[in-house]
């Protein structure tokens, strides 16, 4: 076993002290949540906006021609040009607002799915995918006849890019994959799925769930034609989200919903559609979720994605190192390419167990298949406890991880 060493300093002190949730206990103890991968927890910076929000600038957007109205959709729109810069869109019409990344793959897989799949067509998605991006391609393809292929995973949790390029044919409509793993942590080469599928001209979307508040997205550079991501993931609140879509797909899209500003003009006979990015934003909008997104985003960025991906990186190394040090514990997910996720197991000890002895420990970790149950099954195992790291972790929060892992080994081993 080589030499633990702790990660280099990062300022996560000062960062810490922006969290107030991180200032609560658990069951007595101070608490280390090491569930981000879930939902993030959210800074003052957040919260501030959310309420300043609602105490001092709330009204309806796009519809009124009073102050209020005016300043409320200036608030909602500041979000969408965040967006943008977060993700380096070319253009603000090309960031949809949604309710999270699941409804951006149902978007994407319905829309799409009525415009261009028929019996016979295929579409490929991964083997680690998150039920979000299977569910939603499976109804489509029920619907209209088409087949699901899919990338098959290597041992170490990476995708088999052989066999992903045999999977590759005239009859492929559509790939979607994840960035990043969100049971493995395992990073996708997104740029290289993206390449061999547009040799076909064949649309990528790729759900960026986990990959947001951990890596540098350039939309434009990995020329995506669709990217979803969640708020609630990204330090911002829950109930909203981002879908990304070149200007070129969006446009010939049929909208998803009806109603609300995405009309131009309505009769009993026929109804016109709004532009972009308005057609797909059916209904009064989650205003207060846009706000608060775009104040998570900015977060994000002021912080420094680098700054925030070496921190990230180091705990992931350190974690690793300790947590192999314990006699019995597995780690699945070994990809020379990783994010801030470990997913493990003790032998012969059920996950939940584990789980439940480190929540009163005052540790909160996931447990379970982490909605990736055909991934699971892959590896021939009901879940696993998954720690996942964000900007605010510490090293002590892994020694707190690792002595509580190594009790509940000595209570259940």
């Amino acid at each position: 076993m080589e030499t633990t060493s702790k990660p280099v300093h990062f300022d996560v002190e000062s960062i810490r002290h922006q969290f107030p949730l991180l200032q609560e206990t658990m069951h007595g103890k101070p608490l280390v949540f090491l569930d981000s991968a879930a939902s993030s927890q959210k800074p003052e910076v957040v919260l501030e906006k959310i309420d300043h929000y609602y105490r001092h600038q709330h009204a309806n957007v796009h519809r009124g021609v009073y102050r209020l109205s005016q300043e409320a959709t200036d608030a909602y729109e500041h979000g969408r040009r965040v967006a943008r810069q977060f993700l380096n869109a070319s253009l603000e019409e090309e960031i949809i607002f949604v309710r999270g990344t699941t409804e951006a793959i149902n978007l994407v897989a319905d829309t799409y799915g009525r415009q261009h799949l028929k019996p016979g067509d295929e579409v490929i998605v991964s083997g680690l995918e998150h039920h979000s991006n299977i569910v939603p391609w499976q109804l489509a393809c029920t619907h209209y006849g088409a087949k699901l292929k899919v990338i098959p995973v290597l041992d170490n949790g990476a995708l088999d890019m052989e066999a992903f390029r045999q999977l590759l044919g005239d009859r492929t409509r559509m790939v979607a994959v994840a960035h990043v793993s969100n049971s493995l942590g395992t990073i996708n080469p997104i740029r290289e799925i993206i390449h061999l599928a547009h040799e076909r001209n064949i649309p990528v979307l790729v759900d960026g769930a986990q990959a947001a508040p951990h890596l540098t997205i350039d939309v434009q550079a990995l020329d995506a034609d669709f990217y979803a991501f969640s708020g609630h993931k990204v330090y911002g609140p829950t109930g909203i989200g981002i879908l990304y879509g070149k200007k070129k797909w969006l446009q010939q899209l049929p909208p998803y919903q009806g109603g609300g500003e995405m009309i131009a003009q309505v009769t009993f006979g026929h109804t016109t559609f709004a532009d972009l990015p308005h057609k797909f934003e059916a209904g009064t909008p989650d205003i207060a979720g846009a706000v608060g997104l775009g104040a998570a985003l900015e977060f994000v960025m002021q912080t420094g994605r680098e700054a925030i991906a070496s921190h990230e990186s180091a705990l992931l190394a350190y974690a690793t190192e300790r947590l192999l040090a314990i006699p019995g514990l597995r780690i699945y997910g070994t990809a020379p390419e990783k994010a801030s996720v470990i997913s493990f197991l003790l032998e012969n000890v059920h996950p939940y167990d584990t789980g439940t002895i480190l929540d009163q420990l005052g540790i909160a970790v996931r447990t379970g298949h982490h909605c990736t149950q055909p991934l699971m099954d892959r590896f021939g195992i009901p879940g696993t406890v998954r720690a996942s790291f964000g900007v605010y972790n510490t090293p002590e929060d892994i020694d707190r991880l690792v002595a509580g892992v190594r009790k509940a080994a000595s209570m259940l081993q």
